[in-house]
């Protein structure tokens, strides 16, 4: 084998990745269509008054919860989706207003997002009681500090600090529907085992806290394992 035939040999590893990265970033952003209108529409048919008395996140006579879930779920509809976008290298690189400009829409609905989860926690709590609240509430709390975080070094100029706390924004915006995810193929493998109506079984206290931490886990391994020599993560360029 020549030099050049070498050269090409590890050329085609990047490109592989690469397209292996466009190709998950399509099927991701296929897989969070769904959730992401089902979210949009309940939360608009919630303030519009649209949804039948039965609906379970609609109380009567609560008129401060009911507002805090439902433009949490319309404001968390707009992140999920924004969120694949915005980590687009191509985007940054070309098109370094719409990324700035998405970025700041991305902040205002998150900050929303996560007080007004808080605020519903805090008014209301949770359907499986104190434990799922402190799972809701911890996972609210990190949106709200990563968000600020993003922000913050944004703002500063300090990209490289930037780009890792955005890898974790990223993970938190989409672990909502990771949170889904869990019951899908967990239904799907056990049809429900340790889980019920209430959401008091233990697959359902677990996974209150397991659809983020072991995300937020993984993804700082990733950051510390990639930082470069500046201190920051390197972010795939899409």
């Amino acid at each position: 084998m020549t030099a050049t035939d070498t050269m090409r040999e590890g050329m085609r590893v990047p490109n592989l990745w690469r397209w292996a990265g466009r190709v998950g970033w399509v099927l991701l952003v296929l897989m969070l269509g769904p959730f992401v209108l089902y979210s949009a529409l309940q939360g608009m048919g919630g303030l519009a008054g649209d949804l039948p008395a039965d609906n379970r996140f609609l109380k009567p006579d609560a008129l401060v919860s009911n507002l805090s879930i439902f433009v949490h779920m319309i404001t968390g509809a707009v992140i999920t989706f924004l969120a694949p976008f915005q980590m687009l290298g191509v985007v940054r690189r070309r098109w370094p207003v719409l990324h700035r400009l998405s970025g700041r829409v991305l902040v205002s609905t998150a900050l929303i997002t996560a007080i007004g989860g808080l605020g519903f926690i805090f008014v209301r709590g949770t359907e499986g009681g104190w434990i799922m609240d402190i799972g809701a509430f911890g996972y609210g709390a990190c949106v709200l500090v990563c968000t600020i975080e993003t922000f913050r070094h944004a703002r500063a100029g300090r990209f490289a600090l930037h780009r890792e706390w955005a890898l974790r924004f990223f993970v938190l915006a989409i672990a909502s529907w990771i949170y889904r995810m869990h019951y899908v193929l967990w239904y799907l493998a056990t049809d429900g085992l340790w889980s019920n109506p209430e959401f008091t079984g233990a697959f359902d206290l677990i996974t209150i806290f397991a659809f983020y931490i072991p995300y937020l886990v993984l993804i700082e391994i990733y950051i510390r394992a990639t930082r470069g020599p500046a201190g920051g993560a390197l972010v795939a360029s899409g």
